[in-house]
């Protein structure tokens, strides 16, 4: 664990595929941070598929970290770059969390983003507040919708984003990975053009960085995910940070 002034080691996944023609460069790293005594971040990076998946659990106790694992093991083992598989996996996660909160008697909830591949484009999955970014043409593009009281706010007018009333409604989660209601995920498909770049992140990386940071360091940074996950760590290191890069060549 970081400790606040120390230097946390940061570690990076690396890994190559070759897609209908397509090279896709992805990169991936996660570190804990000052806040919490463990990373309940749960990151997979896929060596034999185009496959990256980003979970985040609520809080910090035994809830938490089954959640992370949990989803994320059930998205692996389930994902297929269609709507209906994808759907299928989030409700499956969705079930066994729910068990698990009750088998634990505490919250039991994740957030849950993630790029799936074929060999014609690619499918986002999104519940919670973890984010997926696109830089194409230079331009930086949050392609996911953050499901919180705090994102309704901001777009709606009901507070300055920088109010008090804002900070708190960022906790407040609309969907996420075992709520009671069982909230289906946004699936949205992408193309994968050559020179993209796709960032997948939990809000302890994209509420640490900036945005303007974040696309310079996705243009012109040879080691993005490092970088970021470094400056995440300079600003605090509030919260554990993960984040994985997928580049399109």
């Amino acid at each position: 664990m970081a400790r606040l002034g120390a230097i946390e080691e940061i570690k990076i996944r690396r890994t190559e595929l070759t897609v209908a023609g397509r090279r896709l460069a992805m990169t991936a790293g996660t570190v804990v941070g000052n806040r919490y005594p463990a990373n309940f971040d749960v990151l997979h990076l896929d060596d034999g598929r185009p496959l990256v998946v980003v979970a985040d659990g609520m809080g910090a106790g035994e809830g938490s970290r089954v959640a992370g694992r949990t989803t994320v093991d059930v998205f692996v083992g389930m994902a297929a770059p269609r709507p209906g598989p994808l759907r299928a996996a989030d409700a499956e996660a969705q079930r066994r969390l729910r068990e698990a909160g009750h088998r634990l008697g505490e919250l039991t909830g994740c957030t849950l983003t993630a790029f799936v591949g074929d060999d014609h484009d690619a499918w986002l999955v999104q519940i919670g507040d973890s984010r997926a970014y696109r830089l194409r043409d230079g331009q930086l593009e949050l392609l996911t919708v953050d499901h919180t009281a705090a994102w309704l706010g901001a777009v709606n007018g009901w507070y300055p984003f920088d109010s008090p009333r804002a900070h708190a409604d960022r906790y407040r989660l609309m969907r996420y990975v075992g709520h009671p209601d069982q909230p289906e995920p946004d699936v949205l498909n992408v193309t994968l053009r050559p020179g993209d770049v796709y960032l997948l992140c939990t809000d302890g990386l994209a509420e640490q960085v900036p945005y303007g940071r974040i696309a310079e360091v996705l243009t012109r940074d040879g080691n993005p995910v490092g970088t970021l996950l470094a400056e995440s760590l300079r600003a605090g290191g509030n919260d554990n940070a993960t984040g994985a890069v997928i580049a399109v060549h």
